[in-house]
């Protein structure tokens, strides 16, 4: 395995971004009933909200064919801005954890499946400010980026989530604002599961403290 780089900062905690930071359900919705208009393709948006987690692509392949998929998620990716932004709000406790990191000397950074520049427009829209932010990775992938950034705890709600903390060698902290319930992301091999990141401030307390 190749050396991590050497940061100057105690502590970098990374975050998912969908049902973890943010609540994209009605604005992926509303992305995706568009493009259900624009292209004449009947697409069950609450089914899609339902399983947030895997890339864009991965989801368009139930509802198009194989060959269509590439420019779909495109075309997706293109709207996206103009109807999923303003909709999506801060999931309690964001704000509140990224502060808690910071207030530690640590960094934050956002490493998410999403198309990057869309990532970055939900922080903006939101006013949360993470030190990097790392888009078209899932599951293991998430891993590289994890290790690129020395960050020790990778927190998200997807069985996906954690097996990138594990690929990283990084602490898997789940919270269950997703998909994915307790159990199964215990069986998947998070290390710590929280209801939400409302209780992520007092679990840092605790663990920089040990």
């Amino acid at each position: 395995m190749d050396a991590m780089p050497s940061h100057p900062f105690p502590l970098t905690v990374g975050f998912d971004l969908d049902m973890t930071l943010i609540d994209t359900r009605p604005g992926i919705k509303a992305a995706y009933l568009a493009l259900s208009a624009e292209t004449g393709t009947p697409i069950d948006a609450d089914l899609v909200v339902s399983r947030l987690g895997p890339p864009v692509d991965e989801e368009l392949r139930n509802w198009f064919p194989a060959e269509a998929v590439a420019a779909t998620a495109d075309r997706y990716r293109e709207i996206y801005p103009a109807h999923a932004i303003t909709p999506s709000p801060a999931l309690p406790g964001a704000r509140e954890s990224i502060e808690a990191i910071r207030a530690r000397g640590g960094r934050t950074i956002v490493v998410t499946a999403k198309h990057r520049p869309s990532a970055e427009l939900h922080m903006k829209h939101l006013g949360i400010e993470p030190d990097a932010v790392i888009g078209g990775l899932w599951a293991e992938a998430k891993g590289r980026a994890l290790r690129e950034h020395a960050a020790g705890v990778y927190v998200g709600d997807h069985t996906g989530d954690v097996r990138g903390a594990r690929t990283a060698g990084a602490l898997s902290v789940a919270v269950t604002t997703g998909p994915c319930d307790a159990d199964e992301l215990r069986k998947a091999g998070a290390d710590v599961v929280l209801s939400s990141l409302t209780e992520f401030p007092a679990w840092l307390e605790t663990y920089t403290a040990a």
